[in-house]
């Protein structure tokens, strides 16, 4: 294969006497005794002769097949068959083009029993539409890294956890893509040694700020709370006293509840920070408990039942504050009322607030409060809270 090049145009033209002919580099012209003439490749791979047509003289001029020829051989230095390689393109391109958007939301089609509930599966599909939307006309094997951050950094610091959630979803679809054979390598979504070295570190102060009830109302819409009979109202109320996260709240079972010992052991797989919290409970919240505890309830038991008999879907409490004409605030702001009770109106250490907020304490100081959880010290917190959301003096 070493010499090349060894026809020209002239005698491509003029050998009609049956025979093979090397243009040297593997690519050779066959003439047949029925006067045909066309362009081979022929190769030994694993000891085996490979012979592979390139097409007829007719249609193949003599700088074509040696484009082509050049093709086979580079394929077959890097040891790889090249018929097996040239068929293999062929089902590509025969292949019907996917788009990113058509096979997203296929797949959520295809997926969507696994979501917990209808609304999640429609942000799922609304995140995607609205953020992901310049991806959704390119063909899913062409997503590349670069249209994946064009999305991503108009919003990864103005809405930061949006950003997240619509990185991670496009990752899920391409992984997705992967596993249905639509694409092939890294995934270009991937965040961490990927994204996260192109796209800017966020600042602790490009966090979202959930709205948020002013603390000095508290006791106002406590009071217009308690009175509501659903189990909603007194999953919300419960959430509101032990300044827990709604879903810390809805995934409770009773197996996590001492009501002697008036202490609520959430294990880390369920907290975000992945460490178990315990939250001491005040009289307030522990009334809330018993008025719903019974005998037969078993360990496995969730404390808060919706009207189905299921866990609360996270929309479920957010209804409830639309009901109750405060649809401008949302559940998790009730944790930043009771931070900014704690920092205006009480002579509690910080390391003691963010600690029953369960938040990841950074200094050895904190750290040392984490170990010993400093459990005392955080039930006359939770009291005073109580108190304070009661308008006890």
């Amino acid at each position: 294969m070493h010499t090349r090049n060894k026809l020209n145009v002239k005698q491509v033209a003029a050998l009609t006497t049956t025979g093979i002919y090397s243009d040297g580099g593997g690519l050779y012209l066959r003439v047949r005794d029925t006067g045909t003439r066309s362009w081979l490749f022929i190769c030994t791979l694993k000891g085996k002769r490979r012979e592979m047509g390139l097409g007829s003289v007719l249609d193949v001029p003599l700088a074509k097949a040696r484009e082509k020829a050049a093709a086979a051989r580079a394929i077959y230095l890097e040891g790889r068959d090249p018929i097996v390689a040239a068929r293999a393109k062929v089902q590509v391109e025969e292949r019907p083009i996917v788009t990113f958007g058509d096979f997203a939301m296929k797949w959520l089609d295809d997926i969507e029993d696994g979501f917990s509930n209808p609304k999640h599966r429609q942000q799922w599909r609304n995140t995607l539409k609205t953020y992901a939307a310049p991806l959704f006309g390119f063909p899913i094997t062409d997503i590349t890294t670069e249209q994946v951050l064009a999305v991503l950094q108009p919003i990864w610091l103005t809405k930061p956890e949006t950003a997240s959630r619509v990185r991670g979803r496009i990752e899920r679809v391409l992984d997705a893509a992967k596993v249905s054979g639509l694409r092939h390598g890294e995934n270009p979504a991937r965040g961490r040694g990927h994204l996260d070295l192109l796209l800017p570190k966020r600042g602790k102060g490009e966090v979202r700020h959930h709205p948020a009830l002013p603390f000095q109302q508290i006791a106002s819409f406590m009071r217009d709370l308690r009175p509501r009979p659903a189990m909603a109202a007194r999953a919300l109320e419960f959430t509101i006293l032990a300044a827990a996260r709604s879903g810390e709240t809805r995934g409770m079972v009773w197996g996590e509840v001492d009501l002697v010992e008036k202490i609520w052991t959430i294990p880390g797989e369920r907290m975000k920070a992945g460490a178990t919290h315990q939250v001491p409970l005040s009289e307030a919240a522990l009334a809330v408990l018993q008025a719903l505890h019974s005998k037969d309830v078993s360990a496995t038991d969730l404390v808060f039942l919706s009207p189905r008999g299921l866990q609360f879907s996270d929309m479920a409490l957010s209804q409830l504050l639309k009901r109750m004409d405060h649809g401008e605030i949302t559940v998790h702001g009730f944790r930043s009322a009771f931070r900014d009770w704690a920092g205006e109106m009480t002579q509690f250490a910080r390391e003691e607030v963010e600690m029953a907020l369960a938040h990841t304490i950074e200094s050895a100081t904190e750290r040392a409060y984490r170990r010993g959880r400093a459990l005392d010290k955080r039930r006359g917190l939770m009291a005073e809270w109580a108190n304070y959301c009661e308008n006890v003096k």
